[in-house]
């Protein structure tokens, strides 16, 4: 089977384990019984553009016509993946359904693949549960349940682990050196000093590389917008604060702003806030 190339949308998760052989090998690390299982037999069913903002689930394959198993990476954990799963879970059943013509209004009972979905932890290491679950997200008895089993490190050294510990070294590396080409460097370099996802980095660095970066610029740019929401927000409370204190007593814009310990190099910039507050 050719190579897959990547995209601007993909994760270093979902490049990693769509390539034929690392999905392979995820699925005997689920079911190392199933020696016999061969890379013809994981066949692709990730989705797009399934939730209306645009976001896509991280894997999704099927094994013969027995399993479809549908896989998440999560560095901040949170509990709204068990109802993110159930709109893929039903979108990848629906592409099932339409695929095999399946009459789902007829007497003849269809069968589908049995369901199996995942949620590879790899933030900071915190209690979570094995198991998550629909019902942990709605009050009494309901009507519809999915599961989902988290995986951690264990350390066997399979390629989750390894996919964890991959994660780590870059999180060690950013800290370190920023959101840089260093880091990125750096993480591919520690990464085949332990033999982590080896040889698979070292044949696709460029593109992991690529990745990395792409992401890296991603974050950097959330994590700057965040901040000015925070600064805002402060500025904007200030100004509220500056403007009742010149109302109450009488005070001049420069005398609030003195008052409230604003840097001067800021005092133009807040006179110009108040006079259009």
């Amino acid at each position: 089977m050719a190579d897959m190339k990547y995209t601007a949308k993909d994760s270093v998760f979902s490049f990693i384990f769509r390539q034929p052989e690392n999905t392979r090998r995820l699925y005997l690390t689920l079911h190392p019984e199933d020696v016999d299982v061969t890379e013809a037999d994981c066949k692709l069913v990730t989705l797009e553009h399934i939730l209306t903002n645009g976001m896509t689930n991280d894997l999704g394959f099927q094994v013969r016509d027995k399993l479809i198993l549908l896989v998440e990476a999560q560095s901040k954990f949170s509990i709204n993946i068990a109802l993110r799963m159930l709109l893929y879970l039903a979108a990848t059943y629906k592409e099932y359904v339409e695929e095999q013509k399946l009459d789902l209004y007829g007497s003849k009972p269809v069968s589908i693949p049995r369901p199996e979905l995942y949620m590879v932890y790899t933030g900071a290491p915190r209690q979570l549960p094995e198991i998550l679950r629909l019902s942990d997200m709605y009050d009494g008895p309901g009507g519809a349940e999915i599961e989902i089993t988290v995986l951690k490190d264990t350390g066997a050294g399979n390629i989750v682990d390894q996919y964890i510990r991959f994660c780590e070294i870059s999180d060690e590396q950013r800290k370190q050196y920023g959101y840089t080409m260093k880091a990125v460097e750096e993480t591919l370099r520690i990464c085949c000093e332990e033999n982590i996802l080896m040889p698979f980095l070292a044949s696709r660095q460029k593109e992991v590389q690529d990745i990395m970066v792409t992401l890296f610029n991603q974050e950097r740019v959330t994590e700057i917008h965040e901040y000015n929401l925070v600064k805002d927000a402060k500025r904007e409370g200030r100004i509220e604060t500056a403007k009742s204190l010149m109302d109450a007593l009488n005070l001049s814009v420069e005398q609030v702003l003195t008052a409230l310990k604003i840097p001067k190099e800021e005092h133009e910039t807040y006179r110009k806030l108040l006079e259009n507050h």
